[in-house]
């Protein structure tokens, strides 16, 4: 490739040398923009540039799936494989598609036209089976040929949104992002405008009488967080969103950045003022490539406008958000593990303590919240709490986004209040079951979730109710499954996300995630063993009590979930 030009990477590398290390993904992900992989050459540039370690550089790009050290092709075409999809017809669609292309691609020496890759999640599963055209979202279909998606620009699949309540998706369902002027007309930034006309503790003191947790999963209260970062010593605080969301089945990030970018702003611009943070990162997933350029775009108009900037509305209060994108590796969406991403290194969860509240990115004490969590301070400070509190439960207040996919008649994503009946958000809201068929089972959390059956669909969906009969809330992910689906086949597929996605860091969860796969993978195509039963529950339990980070916690948890309601799936025929 000696034909490649070295120049345009020099001149947009002067651009990030002032970062030093923490700039080595955004180098990366220009060189691969640049050249479609990152060349030889441009590595040993970008780390003279920022001086790193070309070790370091060639660990970073082997760690993140989205770089390529040697051209693939001219077209790449990922088809997700995870469990809406699968059920969906993806695997049909990776079959025909790759038939096709290996006869297209016959030429010996030459880049190929086309490949075709099997991808974990995509963050698309409304829209299954979904696929990545050289990283933007497209919907496939059983009719479709490869060259009906590669030919022009793929439009990016259009946002489906139910709601019984219209509070943080009164912006969304138009298939196109909010743009300023209309976030302004709907009551937008009057939120921050009230904010900076009080003091930051007041502001914390609002979201702690709010009853607000974290929306991403671990429901830790959001004020207590921004109170241990307010108060921890230091003059120097980071704000950081997590908007790397790729739990297999979650999508309800994805649509708020697509739909309503400035909401999501707005309640980053507050909670950095109330914490006292001058800079944020905002960390988006790499196969978000759509919703990168919707935030990007929203940026610039709030900085043209004066949202950010220097002496935000008049105020002395000064504020920059970078945008960081990731580059394919489920782990990062782990807190410290993104830290570790931001500061240019591999994505490797951190032992705790320190917490991120007192050492975060940096070093330094930052606040973590995702973008649900984030895009609800608007609304608390527009209401105020106590009427905040009115909407969901007395221990789960505010609204919640589920995202709903599988065998469901309209897959989407909808706005709740807190304590509304399962029941009501599958069968009144979701239409129920596709086909009408009979339901099998659901899965509550995501890959690391928890199946149940019909039994509790009269359970209410609040953090206290569904912890009585067992199950995560998680960060509100719901996929369904008909009688005709074989819940063998979807363990296998929960236990390869795992495996695949396991940074190998620590023991536990680096072998017991392949064990559990290949496990799965045997009884998925043959017959369980008398022994198999006792070595998933053994392997479960181990990463369960002995992984460092959260994936390795529950990476078993659907399956020794499955194990409890259908043994006969995983113990030998008598």
């Amino acid at each position: 490739m000696d034909d490649l030009d070295l120049s345009p990477l020099k001149d947009r590398l002067r651009l990030l040398q002032p970062k030093g290390r923490s700039g080595l993904l955004p180098a990366l992900h220009t060189a691969q923009d640049l050249y479609g992989y990152i060349p030889e050459f441009a590595a040993e540039e970008i780390a003279r540039t920022l001086r790193v370690p070309l070790a370091d550089v060639y660990g970073v790009i082997d760690f993140y799936a989205l770089f390529l050290k040697q051209p693939a092709a001219r077209t790449v075409i990922h088809v997700c494989a995870d469990p809406a999809c699968a059920m969906a017809g993806a695997d049909g669609v990776m079959k025909r598609f790759s038939q096709s292309v290996a006869s297209k691609n016959t030429a010996e020496g030459s880049l190929p036209e086309l490949v075709v890759e099997r991808a974990p999640c995509l963050g698309l599963c409304e829209h299954a089976p979904a696929v990545l055209v050289q990283g933007r979202g497209a919907t496939a279909s059983s009719a479709q040929s490869y060259q009906d998606l590669v030919k022009g620009k793929p439009e990016h699949p259009r946002s489906v949104i139910g709601r019984s309540i219209n509070l943080l998706t009164a912006n969304c369902g138009k298939g196109r992002p909010t743009t300023l002027e209309e976030y302004r007309q709907s009551g937008g930034y009057q939120a921050l405008e009230k904010a900076l006309s009080m003091r930051p503790g007041e502001i914390i003191t609002m979201v702690k009488a709010s009853g607000l947790v974290g929306r991403g999963g671990a429901a830790f209260p959001t004020g207590m967080k921004w109170e241990a970062a307010a108060n921890a010593p230091g003059e120097i605080r980071y704000l950081v969103c997590n908007a790397d969301e790729a739990e297999p089945g979650t999508f309800k990030d994805r649509v708020m950045m697509e739909e309503d970018p400035h909401r999501l702003l707005e309640g980053m611009i507050i909670a950095a003022y109330a914490v006292g943070a001058q800079k944020a990162y905002l960390y988006i997933r790499g196969e978000y490539l759509y919703p990168y350029e919707v935030m990007s775009r929203a940026i610039d108009e709030a900085a043209a406008a004066g949202w950010i900037g220097e002496t935000i509305h008049g105020s002395d209060f000064r504020f920059e958000i970078e945008i960081r994108r990731g580059a394919g590796a489920y782990i990062c969406g782990e807190e410290t593990a993104l830290f570790e991403s931001i500061e240019g290194k591999r994505g490797f969860p951190r032992l705790k303590p320190p917490f991120p509240t007192t050492a975060g990115l940096f070093g330094r004490p930052t606040v973590i919240n995702n973008v649900e969590t984030l895009c609800n301070v608007p609304l608390i400070l527009n209401l105020g709490a106590e009427e905040y509190r009115k909407i969901g439960t007395e221990k789960s207040p505010g609204p919640k986004l589920f995202c709903l996919s599988g065998d469901v008649a309209r897959p989407g994503l909808y706005e709740v209040p807190f304590g509304i009946p399962l029941r009501v958000l599958l069968e009144e809201l979701a239409g129920g079951v596709r086909g009408q068929r009979p339901l099998q089972a659901i899965l509550f959390g995501g890959a690391a979730g928890v199946f149940t059956t019909e039994k509790d669909l009269d359970v209410r969906l609040s953090f206290e109710d569904l912890r009585a009969v067992g199950l995560p809330l998680g960060s509100g992910v719901i996929t369904v499954f008909d009688d005709t689906r074989d819940m063998r086949d979807i363990c296998y597929r929960l236990a390869r996300f795992f495996a695949e996605e396991s940074c190998g860091k620590c023991y536990p969860c680096q072998i017991g995630t392949q064990r559990q796969e290949e496990i799965l993978h045997r009884i998925n195509r043959s017959q369980p063993q008398s022994e198999d039963w006792d070595r998933l529950q053994d392997i479960g339990w181990t990463m369960s009590d002995a992984s460092i980070c959260g994936l390795g916690q529950t990476a078993a948890s659907a399956v020794l979930s499955a194990m409890r309601l259908w043994p006969h799936l995983f113990k030998p025929s008598v």
